[in-house]
């Protein structure tokens, strides 16, 4: 079983999210990560903001992995949200994005987090997986995709 699928609940999935910056992608997860996992919404949403002012976490291929700290959480959590349209989002190869998985994890980085972010990288790096997810309908659907997806292991 991969890591993502852990963090990732199928109630911790939007699909077909109707947002036409990433600013308005971040009050909504904001608003799922409060209802879901009794974060502040403004925790997230300044968390997410201050990162991306660090530079874009849009990877390209029309997928952003938007991240950051928040103080007082004890374990990584994450939502994923597709989008009913492509939104801007200062990706390296300047494509709109249509997938964002969004990770909040604890103040205090660890190596951990890095491999679930090199985890996250790896699974959307396949295009025939981000096209399935495109293709999910609803939220059980991708969760199932995410939980069947195997990280390849041989470096």
């Amino acid at each position: 079983m991969n890591q993502i699928s852990q963090l990732l609940p199928s109630a911790n999935i939007i699909v077909g999210l109707d947002v036409t910056s990433k600013k308005r992608v971040f009050e909504q997860v904001g608003l799922l990560f409060e209802n879901a996992n009794q974060i502040a919404r403004n925790l997230v949403f300044d968390s997410l903001f201050a990162r991306e002012k660090l530079g874009s976490t849009g990877l390209g291929q029309g997928i952003a992995i938007p991240h950051g700290r928040i103080k007082g959480l004890r374990e990584a959590v994450a939502a994923l949200v597709t989008m009913k349209e492509a939104i801007p989002f200062d990706a390296p190869d300047g494509l709109p994005v249509n997938i964002a998985c969004i990770l909040l994890v604890p103040e205090k980085a660890t190596d951990k987090h890095l491999q679930i972010l090199s985890e996250l990288a790896q699974m959307f790096s396949d295009k025939q997986f981000r096209d399935g997810i495109l293709q999910c309908k609803d939220a059980d659907a991708i969760h199932k995709l995410i939980t069947d997806w195997e990280p390849n292991v041989a470096n």
